[in-house]
């Protein structure tokens, strides 16, 4: 695949971001695909406000409801609403769905393959001063494991968007996951749009290794690159992972072959997720180095959402740290 992003476009998110929500780029978006798309239904579970799915609310009352503090039910609500033939989208927070409701979810959703998108906001550590029980972590790899589950992360206000309208469009069950603070755009409209159904993009080409990220960490990827190029003459490719299952296998083994080594970048447990699911794939179509950054087995804590992804290594620093370690084992 060619790089999205030209080095100047790069160069202008690094030194100039300009930062948006994921939450309103949801919202937003159904707003704009329900007055196209008839049968949308939205769901809700008392966090309508706060993942601004209130916004389709407002707009078409009569296709939105709000289940209250009951997540369950919101599932099985979604579920009966995607066998009549409707395009439901539930949202409440990860911690809640899936983190609550996994039964509810095999078994009403995807044993059955109902037609059924499931958002989940606030997921990772980001979620900062909610602490430990807000933080989730193990969502990724309990959704991927769920078959005919589709899983998707995007990186950015406009990836949010376009996967928006992908889930709208396409049939199955879906689980998005999107995070709770504003974060820089990396893609602009016009490039996002050329977001496919189970695809990556590689946002920064190179030869010397790649970093797979997804959601946030695909800003800190692109910090990385540029810090191993400035301070280390290396090439490092950058691929965002948007779609994790299905997943761009052929992107990764393309990668593997021309870079030699990969780093897997995630807010989420190191077991189970971006990391597990890239490392199947070049165990089995070409085995090199790699090292995975995400949370290592443990569960977060309250903090600020900057000082706790610097202290579990969901920084920059920490993804170029891997990449010379790759390198000098690769020297060795």
């Amino acid at each position: 695949m060619a790089q999205v992003l030209s080095p100047e476009e790069i160069g202008d998110i690094l030194d100039k971001p300009k930062k948006g929500s994921m939450r309103e780029a949801f919202g937003e978006t159904l707003v704009r695909l329900g007055s196209e798309l008839k049968d949308i239904v939205v769901v809700g579970a008392d966090t309508t406000g706060s993942i601004k799915t209130s916004l389709f609310g407002a707009k078409y009352p009569e296709r939105f409801f709000n289940v209250g503090i009951a997540e369950s039910n919101l599932v099985s609500v979604a579920a009966g609403l995607g066998i009549a033939g409707k395009i439901p989208f539930a949202s409440t927070y990860a911690v809640f769905a899936p983190g609550k409701c996994v039964d509810q979810i095999r078994n009403a959703i995807a044993y059955p393959e109902v037609n059924m998108k499931l958002v989940a906001s606030h997921a990772g550590i980001s979620v900062g001063p909610d602490g430990a029980s807000h933080q989730e972590l193990e969502d990724i790899a309990t959704m991927r494991a769920i078959p005919n589950m589709h899983v998707v992360i995007p990186s950015d206000p406009n990836s949010t968007s376009r996967l928006v309208e992908i889930l709208a469009r396409d049939k199955g069950p879906y689980y998005m996951r999107i995070a709770r603070p504003d974060c820089p755009f990396i893609y602009s409209a016009a490039q996002a749009s050329s977001i496919r159904k189970g695809g990556s993009m590689t946002v920064r080409d190179g030869s010397d290794a790649t970093i797979i990220a997804c959601g946030l960490l695909v800003y800190e990827a692109l910090i990385a690159a540029r810090k191993l190029a400035t301070e280390n003459s290396l090439n490092v490719r950058v691929i965002d992972m948007l779609s994790i299952k299905p997943i761009d296998e052929m992107a990764i083994i393309k990668a593997a072959s021309a870079t030699g080594g990969i780093v897997t970048a995630e807010e989420h447990n190191v077991i189970g997720g971006l990391g597990g699911a890239v490392a199947e794939i070049v165990v089995e179509n070409y085995p090199v180095l790699m090292r995975r950054i995400g949370t290592q087995d443990t569960f977060g804590e309250s903090g600020e959402s900057g000082e706790l992804m610097i202290k579990y290594g969901l920084t920059a620093s920490n993804i170029s740290a891997k990449i010379l370690e790759l390198k000098n084992l690769d020297r060795k």
